[in-house]
């Protein structure tokens, strides 16, 4: 007994203690600890993941360990499928471990690497295949960088310009012949585009805002108002606009309380934002000079935007309001106000038979008008997170997006010419 136990611990003597594993090379911890003699361990790294930067493959370090297997290693910051990686942040798609803070997660996903580790998106990157990391270059150089596509410069007009002024100018067209033939069919044109807007406004307001206009009694409301206005004046308007209200109260009882104040406020807010101001514009009719009154008022709010967006175009440098409407600046409203006088004075001097002072004030006034209305409905889409109320008017949106300025200046209209020039 005593000499096999001699035996035994001449054996155990005679083999070497197992270490600890051997701390992997700093530069790259892609490459797995040395292999201990007394057990050799095949590295599971996953072999459907492979990385190929194409930079030269080579021993990193020198403790001769084998680079991970199935990812060629690259000397501190190599590229992985046309990822961008900072130095000493290596990446390689499918690697567990990256070096030295470098991210190998969501090299598939577009993020490049950043020193400490943080990813960040926007790289460009190839078409993944099975795992297999492939150069992104165009030109099929191994660790060329992927080159973005210029994109394409947009229109400082901000809008297709060529269909907005072929709209523009059916839409004139159109108002003009009405007006120049039969005048009261101008009162049908602003009923149809009232009826549009409401339409596109309550279906707005229902898809987005979950808020549901009480249609039918705005639709009959509106078209009372406006159609009433033509003989009784503003006693038919605000007689139709009172009865549209008492009609949306009792449409909205049957949907029970719940949403009930939010339905009817947006209902009577739809009620009077549309067809009650356009009921000013059908009052600028009946005269027996309401040609001249219907042009004064439109050339006015059409010179006032021509004028600012050809200004603001330009050169407009300094925002009027950046948090409602990025696009208007202070040149922009100096170039709407110049536009706006002038056409003021020759208006309601040719047309109207009034003095150049009136015209002065009334296209001044106009102007202030007209740019509040954008501003409201720019607020009013900002609000709702959209950009148009519709798309029926190619290079305007929908009817909603022509009417913002026209209908709190109809308003002023009708106030001012029946003050400066009496029927």
């Amino acid at each position: 007994m005593s000499q096999v136990s001699e035996e035994r611990d001449e054996r155990v003597s005679d083999t070497p203690p197992l270490g600890p594993a051997a701390e992997p090379d700093p530069v790259s911890r892609l490459e797995p600890a040395s292999e201990t003699p007394a057990g050799q361990r095949k590295s599971d790294s996953a072999t459907n993941a492979r990385a190929e930067s194409g930079a030269a493959a080579g021993n990193l370090g020198e403790s001769g360990g084998e680079s991970a297997k199935g990812a060629k290693g690259v000397p501190a910051g190599g590229l992985a499928k046309g990822a961008k990686a900072a130095p000493k942040g290596g990446l390689a798609e499918g690697a567990k471990a990256a070096s030295k803070g470098g991210s190998a997660k969501g090299a598939a996903e577009g993020e490049s690497v950043v020193p400490g580790g943080k990813p960040e998106r926007g790289a460009k990157t190839g078409p993944v295949n099975g795992g297999k990391a492939e150069p992104a270059a165009a030109d099929g150089k191994p660790g060329d960088e992927a080159k973005a596509e210029p994109e394409k410069k947009a229109s400082r007009a901000g809008r297709n310009l060529p269909a907005a002024i072929g709209v523009g100018l059916l839409l004139g067209a159109a108002i003009i012949v009405s007006l120049l033939t039969v005048r009261f069919i101008f009162i049908g044109v602003i009923a149809a585009a009232i009826a549009v807007g409401t339409f596109e406004f309550s279906g707005v307001l229902r898809r987005v805002a979950d808020t549901k206009v009480a249609l039918i009694p705005v639709l009959v409301g509106g078209q009372a108002m406006i159609w009433l206005a033509w003989p009784f004046g503003r006693e038919g308007a605000l007689t139709a606009f009172v009865l549209t209200v008492l009609a949306c109260l009792l449409w909205r009882l049957p949907g029970g309380a719940k949403g009930y104040v939010r339905d009817v406020s947006a209902s009577v807010f739809a009620a009077a934002y549309l067809p009650l101001f356009g009921a000013f514009a059908a009052m600028l009719v009946p005269p027996h000079d309401g040609v001249g009154r219907v042009l004064t008022f439109l050339i006015g709010v059409v010179a006032s935007d021509t004028g600012g967006y050809i200004a603001g175009v330009l050169g407009g440098k300094h925002p009027m309001a950046p948090t409602i409407s990025p696009k208007k600046s202070w040149e922009g409203f100096a170039g709407s106000m110049i536009a706006g006088i002038v056409a003021g004075v020759l208006t309601i001097s040719l047309m109207l038979d009034g003095h150049a002072w009136q015209g002065v004030i009334f296209g001044a006034a106009i102007v202030l008008t007209a740019t509040l209305g954008d501003l409201v409905e720019s607020l009013i889409k900002r609000d709702l997170g959209i950009k148009d109320m519709g798309t029926l008017l190619p290079g305007h949106g929908g009817i909603m997006d022509r009417l913002d300025s026209l209908l709190p200046s109809a308003v002023v209209s009708w106030l001012l010419l029946s003050a400066f020039v009496p029927a």
